[in-house]
């Protein structure tokens, strides 16, 4: 019997006698593909694509003046278009074909995922109309590709986002090879977007604060000279281009996080092409990610402690914001922010402790069986996690190296002990949560398997472990004793008030709150343009690391 009764792959033979092939019935006539291959064909276009996009992005992002036809930003135009015909194909035609997604994957798309990435597709539509009112602004210094590209990215944006709104938990079984290599398109458009973004925005930040601080660039006169005319053009009096280019800056980071967003549904859904379900598992169907079990599991200490949260959080973005860019209140702005995160990492980290503990205590089964989505959720979280781990390491060397001595030093080295701390603790409770059945098992039930395997009844053990497995628990297993009732409000609390507290270590980064670019310590010690590259590329990474988390901890309240 296969292990995860809610899933059963397409490519799975499990159950069948050996000796004993079968063709795929799903595939097109006339096309039997290894099964080591069926991803191949539309992988390798996509490691391709991506490949040779990165390449064009990094040659205009070091050497803007060699690229002087704009090569970089038509391979996005023409990537944009052709993910937009592929799209319009599937949208308008291939999905009303009969049997075109026989199966939905109720993993993928989850609530909160959904309505996160719509918002942060409504602020890029947003973006994409400040970058054509900025842009046409500025027509007469500005490339054509360039000052095309927001017409272009706009309904490639609003399309995707009406594909994942309506399509995400489809398990396509049609036109297979065409719909994976147009998945892969829009997921190589989606993860170059991202890099041209986190690149455009590196050079932004290392110009302004070159302008502020008056340090040197790590190369020459001439190629700062250069850097200069390429990217920075002056607005016109007229103040609607200065209302443009100011609402750039705000909402840039919301576009890098719907890319990143983005490009895992996408790539759920790639992996979901020719999967087959079973509709036999109901239990995460019914389970909706809502506030109702907050309110009727009586969830209260976990609510008002992270309300208490996020109302300090909110004075201190505010505070930050205004006191950072006044040379008497610098210093200030930089001690409430370490000062707050300081306070709340610590109690972040010892609930997540607390949290582990009580899944240790409690009985329940672990959920087994290949799961893309849940794979890609554990797979999201340790790679997204790396980004604020890289952060960590290189300022607490930066720190060291440079000294403690003042109270900056010594503000930004604990910083960084207590995030990696905080990551470390909370991916461990969060990924035993995520792997483990909603239904407990009652200590009757327990004592019973260990008898079997004394008695050696191994049939009748089997028959247990399966029906817990698959979601319908024996009547033991209902009714369970009191004592397990302490741990699903331990779990409920604990989850409430670090989801509560996610949303906040992501709203203040997001918002523009960058301390590593400020505070000096990693510029001093690594040089002005390495540490930029690295704090660009991080930082997007832990952004999107509380994003996802704050779903993942959702799912875990729910199940818990």
């Amino acid at each position: 019997m296969n292990p995860d009764p809610g899933a059963t792959d397409a490519n799975s033979s499990q159950a069948m006698p050996e000796g004993v092939k079968i063709q795929d019935p799903g595939l097109e006539p006339g096309q039997v593909w290894a099964r080591s291959g069926r991803h191949l064909i539309s992988g390798l276009l996509g490691l391709n694509l991506v490949l040779l996009g990165t390449a064009l992005v990094a040659g205009q992002a070091f050497k803007p003046e060699s690229l002087k036809h704009q090569q970089p930003q038509i391979f996005l135009l023409l990537l944009m278009v052709v993910s937009l015909i592929w799209m319009l194909w599937y949208l308008l035609w291939a999905r009303h074909q009969l049997g075109i997604s026989p199966h939905k994957d109720h993993h993928a798309g989850g609530m909160v995922v959904t309505v996160a990435l719509m918002l942060f597709a409504a602020f890029s539509l947003l973006l994409c109309v400040f970058r054509a009112g900025y842009l046409i602004s500025t027509r007469e210094c500005k490339p054509t590709a360039t000052v095309l590209s927001p017409f272009i990215e706009a309904p490639f944006l609003a399309l995707q986002s009406f594909l994942l709104w309506s399509h995400s938990k489809d398990c396509i079984h049609r036109h297979k090879i065409i719909t994976r290599s147009g998945l892969m398109l829009i997921l190589s458009a989606d993860l170059l977007l991202w890099l041209n973004a986190v690149t455009e925005d590196s050079i932004h930040q290392e110009i302004e604060l070159e302008k502020q601080d008056g340090l040197p660039f790590s190369n020459t006169t001439n190629h700062v000279e250069g850097l200069l005319k390429a990217t920075l053009c002056p607005c016109d009096e007229s103040s609607a281009c200065s209302a443009f280019r100011k609402g750039i800056e705000v909402l840039y980071p919301f576009n890098m996080e719907y890319y990143l967003m983005a490009g895992c549904i996408v790539y759920v859904m790639w992996k979901n092409v020719g999967r087959r379900m079973n509709p036999g598992h109901p239990h995460h169907v019914t389970q909706k990610l809502t506030l109702k079990v907050v309110f009727r599991g009586g969830v209260v200490y976990g609510l008002a402690s992270g309300l208490l949260v996020l109302v300090a959080g909110v004075a201190v973005f505010v505070l930050y914001q205004v006191w950072v860019g006044q040379q008497r209140l610098r210093s200030t702005a930089f001690l409430i922010f370490y000062g707050y995160h300081l306070a709340i990492m610590p109690i972040m980290s010892l609930c997540c402790l607390a949290g582990v503990l009580v899944h240790r205590l409690e009985r329940r089964a672990k959920e087994a069986g290949h799961n893309p989505t849940r794979s890609l959720d554990v797979s999201l979280l340790v790679a997204a996690a790396l980004g604020q781990h890289a952060l960590s390491y290189f300022s607490l060397v930066a720190a060291l190296a440079v000294g403690t001595d003042g109270p900056l030093g010594s503000l930004d080295l604990s910083y960084s002990i207590f995030s990696l701390l905080e990551l470390m603790l909370q991916n461990i409770f969060i990924i035993e949560g995520l792997h483990r059945h909603p239904s407990p098992l009652a200590k009757k039930e327990r004592r019973g398997v260990f008898e079997l395997k004394k008695n050696g009844a191994a049939a009748t053990k089997e028959k247990t472990n399966t029906s817990l497995l698959d979601g319908a628990a024996p009547h033991a297993a209902i009714e369970h004793d009191g004592k397990t009732s302490w741990t699903k409000r331990a779990i409920q609390e604990i989850c409430a008030f670090l989801i509560l507290c996610n949303v906040m270590l992501w709203v203040i980064p997001a918002f523009g709150v960058h301390p590593q670019f400020e505070n000096g310590i990693g510029k001093q010690f690594f040089g002005f343009s390495p540490w930029f590259v690295l704090v660009n590329l991080g930082q997007p990474l832990g952004v999107f690391y509380r994003m996802h988390s704050v779903g993942a901890l959702m799912e875990v309240l729910i199940t818990a």
